[in-house]
């Protein structure tokens, strides 16, 4: 008889957990890296695709709330599996002021080392991330994929930690 082997799965990062490090494209000819974030909170937003409208409202509803990010001294990155050109491009139509990092080569990398990636899609899940001035995760939240999480999360967590 053959003995059972078993994986264990991975698990969505969660409270306590350290962040992956990273280093992406935040524009065409410039990447940017968790590791340069040391003593600022970081919010890590993972989204679908640039274009669809979920993800631009979400965007834009991040655009807006960047006064209240700051408040928190937090910078945001909207991460998703599209190009650097194409975040170039959405970002510009989308009058965006924060950057968009591109996990396209290989594909998915930084979202599956969180555990974000959606394998039947190609795809990021739409996941949130907040971290501390330590690189530590302090908030994480998986939102369904046609649901925008807003930022009353992303809020509630910068409050908490700065108390």
């Amino acid at each position: 008889m053959k003995a059972m082997t078993y994986q264990k799965k991975k698990n969505m990062l969660h409270k306590n957990d350290s962040a992956p490090d990273f280093k992406l494209y935040a524009t065409p000819d410039q990447k940017i890296a968790l590791s340069e974030m040391k003593g600022k909170n970081v919010i890590l937003a993972f989204y679908p695709a640039d274009w669809s409208p979920v993800c631009s409202d979400q965007m834009a509803l991040y655009n807006e709330t960047l006064k209240y990010f700051k408040k928190y001294d937090a910078e945001i990155f909207g991460i998703s599996v599209d190009s650097k050109w194409c975040h170039m491009a959405f970002s510009t139509s989308r009058n965006l002021h924060f950057p968009l990092l591109a996990d396209f080569e290989p594909k998915g990398a930084l979202a599956k080392s969180y555990d974000v990636y959606d394998d039947t899609e190609g795809q990021c899940k739409r996941a949130l991330f907040v971290i501390n001035k330590k690189g530590i995760i302090e908030w994480s939240y998986v939102s369904p994929t046609a649901i925008n999480p807003g930022a009353d999360g992303i809020l509630d967590a910068l409050e908490k930690m700065n108390k």
